[in-house]
């Protein structure tokens, strides 16, 4: 009688992923060691990448957008999510942007080695200040898939090597796009994690993160309060915050009102859900009746929801009362605060209590009011006659941004390739010594 014998089960039980700590660790300890590489590499080598990152994002736009839909599906599609599900979404027309972006920042001259001046001492020694990579760059962000290959391409372009964590919202699409991103890179000759990426959502890895003051040289945050507050009080590491736009527009009683109409339309309608759009409209008393009626008309064929002061409500009805809580609102979406003043100083006065230092414009003709609004108003970019929508670094020539600073130290505004670098001195002698 044949008698089978049960077979054993070879196969290996399968190892559980290693812990944060030791998955963290992993990445930043890899992306250091590719950070000496990248700071001297060619920047032929550079933009060759760039332009085959490009082509890359091109050529698989659809697997993008197919991982994009996944995350779409994910979202809660409740009407007061509208602006951060425009924030997420990718279209063909989103993705050529960023090859786009990918190939205008290959365009730009390297900084890297550039000497910032040069002066001789009078014991013949040369001192010069010359242009370096800041080293790794953890870049921590919400909602935007084109964040990953805005980054990846400026980091790369500035000899620095990225470590990017986006938020968990868009893990199919970001996964994605660093994916195709860094194996364009390093076929072209960039060294492996150079761009890298975490690819694990969780909450704790962020914190994590934060501590590697070993091997990241700087922290940047992009997203809500939330984020902002994690950031600032768990990291060992040196932060630029990239924090909210609450973006004032006043319009002067010297004020072009047309222009100002048109303005004003394009800085709150055009794409409602970023960070330089406007929150805040502010109307000199003597313009208010002649300016504010039609152009209210206007954003509500827009579907914007005004929230005004009495005096606005008096002269347009149809506008709801603002609250206390409106004024200093980032409502990221098809909502309008508007206020009557008195003059300038009152928009000021109102603007230094509310703005977050992002974005401030003002609308006039005359000359001294401009050179004080320029002078006065404290924010990382203040606008004469221009819409608040061009407070950006691709609109301002700089290729594009890893976006918009609102602190002060190191870098200020819309953060391109000089502002991820720093400086090191560079001397040259003869034999000097110090008596």
């Amino acid at each position: 009688m044949d008698i089978s014998l049960p077979i054993a089960d070879t196969t290996a039980p399968e190892s559980p992923p290693p812990s944060t700590e030791v998955y963290v660790e992993g990445l930043v300890k890899r992306a250091k060691a590719a950070a000496g590489r990248l700071a001297t590499l060619a920047t032929t080598v550079k933009d060759q990448a760039l332009l085959a990152m490009a082509d890359s994002l091109e050529a698989k736009a659809e697997d993008i957008l197919a991982a994009n839909e996944k995350d779409l599906e994910a979202i809660e599609q409740r009407e007061e999510r509208k602006a951060f599900i425009d924030r997420l979404r990718l279209t063909p027309e989103r993705i050529a942007e960023m090859a786009k972006g990918l190939r205008e920042v290959a365009k730009l001259p390297d900084p890297v080695g550039e000497t910032v001046k040069m002066w001789h001492r009078p014991n013949g020694m040369v001192v010069g200040r010359v242009r370096v990579p800041i080293g790794v760059i953890g870049i921590v962000y919400e909602s935007r898939p084109n964040v990953t290959a805005d980054s990846a391409a400026l980091c790369l372009k500035s000899g620095n090597v990225c470590v990017l964590r986006g938020g968990s919202e868009a893990i199919h699409s970001n996964t994605a796009i660093a994916a195709l991103l860094s194996e364009a890179a390093e076929k072209a000759g960039v060294p492996a994690g150079a761009i890298t990426f975490v690819d694990r959502p969780d909450r704790d890895v962020v914190v994590e993160l934060l501590k590697q003051d070993r091997y990241i040289d700087l922290i940047i945050p992009r997203g809500g309060d939330s984020l902002m507050k994690l950031v600032t009080q768990e990291s060992r590491i040196p932060v630029i915050k990239h924090d909210k736009g609450v973006c004032h527009i006043y319009v002067d009683d010297e004020a072009d009102l047309a222009m100002a109409q048109k303005i004003c339309l394009n800085a709150k309608v055009q794409r409602p859900s970023t960070c330089n759009a406007m929150e805040a409209l502010l109307v000199h008393q003597s313009v208010a009746r002649a300016f504010l009626p039609d152009l209210i008309a206007k954003l509500n064929e827009a579907e914007v929801e005004v929230r005004g002061c009495p005096k606005t409500c008096q002269l347009v009805p149809a506008a709801k009362p603002a609250g206390e809580e409106d004024y200093g609102q980032e409502f990221l979406g098809l909502i309008l605060a508007v206020k009557v003043v008195k003059h300038m100083e009152e928009a000021m006065e109102h603007i230094a209590r509310y703005g977050s230092h992002h974005t401030e414009a003002i609308i006039t003709n005359d000359y001294g009011r401009t050179l004080r609004f320029l002078r006065e108003v404290d924010a990382s970019a203040v606008m004469v006659n221009a819409s608040t929508r061009l407070n950006d670094g691709y609109q301002f020539g700089l290729g594009a941004e890893i976006g918009i600073s609102t602190t002060r130290i190191h870098a200020r505004g819309p953060m391109g390739l000089e502002e991820l670098t720093c400086t090191k001195f560079v001397v040259y002698g003869s034999g000097q010594v110090r008596e």
